[in-house]
């Protein structure tokens, strides 16, 4: 294996270079000539820039370079939740730490989903989680299906991101090292083709669930916020991490607003056969 011809990052007199960012003085290799992933995937190396430590994880804040301290106003409320916790508290609709999926069901028809699709999800979600949020209390199986939010952090799954750690925790470097790699053109935004190539580029050997729990996840973030452009922005794909997003929308909706973003069947047509996956 060759190194490609053009790596997007190259140690420059001691100073790591990466195109359209600021320049950092390295000790140490972020790129390896055998490993082509490496060039093609570079990480957000400059994160450190604007958050406060980055690579240790955010109990109950979901932080990024445009906003290092969270959202405070959102978050408060929730101070002794995860932010995993946060991001399923949207569908606890009596706050008694479980989810039945009727909650599942009534909460995305609340976003604006279809009868078909939401009932769908709320079988794909239940049948696959159910009983690995109910070991956190119990080996038996519960017989209504139910989400327990408790024991959510035991429904982190393979093929991810790995912004979840595997206590529920918020990672803010591996936010946005998902957006360094992944976001083609540094648009600050994702495009179908940059979310499929980032779903096939997490894919882990052997992990099945997690591919499609990865397709189904991403797929329907993109339904429900993809701009008129197809693409879905960095600061709504955070607040899908605390789940504050849903509430949003929830309440624009109830409002008698229009939720301005979201793609329907038409769209899909004319996206999914615009888009290339590289």
């Amino acid at each position: 294996m060759t190194a490609p011809e053009t790596p997007p990052a190259a140690p420059v007199n001691g100073w790591h270079q990466r195109p359209n960012g600021p320049d950092f003085h390295l000790r140490f290799a972020t790129t390896a000539p055998g490993c082509e992933a490496t060039f093609n995937r570079p990480q957000a190396i400059a994160a450190e820039s604007c958050i406060s430590r980055p690579a240790i994880a955010r109990a109950n804040l979901a932080v990024s370079t445009e906003y290092p301290d969270g959202n405070g106003s959102y978050a408060a409320p929730y101070e002794d939740y995860t932010v995993l916790q946060q991001h399923v508290l949207f569908w606890d609709r009596d706050r008694d730490g479980e989810i039945f999926p009727t909650d599942t069901y009534h909460g995305f028809r609340e976003l604006g989903f279809s009868l078909f699709f939401s009932a769908l999800s709320a079988f794909i979600i239940h049948f696959g989680f159910s009983y690995v949020t109910r070991l956190q209390y119990s080996y038996i199986p519960d017989p209504w299906f139910r989400i327990y939010v408790g024991g959510i952090h035991k429904a982190k799954h393979g093929s991810d991101s790995n912004t979840y750690d595997i206590e529920g925790r918020f990672v803010p470097q591996a936010f946005e090292d998902m957006f360094s790699k992944w976001d083609d053109g540094n648009k600050g935004r994702l495009s179908l083709s940059d979310l499929c190539r980032m779903v096939q580029g997490n894919r882990l050997a052997g992990d099945p669930f997690g591919w499609f729990a990865a397709i189904f996840e991403w797929g329907t973030t993109w339904l429900l916020l993809a701009g008129a452009d197809g693409m879905i922005s960095k600061e709504d794909v955070r607040r899908v991490y605390d789940g504050s997003i849903f509430w949003y929308i929830r309440s624009t909706r109830r409002q008698g607003g229009r939720w301005e973003r979201g793609v329907g069947p038409r769209d899909i047509v004319r996206f999914v056969g615009g888009h290339t996956t590289k």
